[in-house]
């Protein structure tokens, strides 16, 4: 898999997409964030395999590992960075 895609310029580009996969679960279901012109404004997806492997040719994306880079959090410029799978892991789970 290809290194984390970084945006080459400031100008919008739609035929640029990009798909950032998150986890491969147990069960065959894939979790990714799925992205059309800037990697970093993304929606988040989890789809079987197969279809997963379909939607990435059909989009003509290479699929990247890992997440989004942390930001320290705690400050006003960082209200918004997070995704609902941070929020799931730490807002709504008690777990220890």
């Amino acid at each position: 898999m290809a290194d984390a895609p970084t945006p080459s310029d400031d100008r919008w580009d739609v035929q640029r997409r990009f798909i950032r996969i998150v986890e491969h679960h147990d069960n065959g279901m894939v979790e990714f964030e799925f992205a059309v012109g800037e990697p970093g404004l993304f929606v988040e997806m989890v789809m079987p395999r197969a279809e997963f492997e379909e939607f990435c040719a059909t989009q003509g994306v290479q699929p990247t590992e890992g997440r989004l880079p942390s930001r320290d959090g705690g400050s006003d410029a960082h209200e918004w960075d997070w995704s609902l799978r941070d929020a799931r892991d730490r807002h709504f789970r008690h777990e220890p």
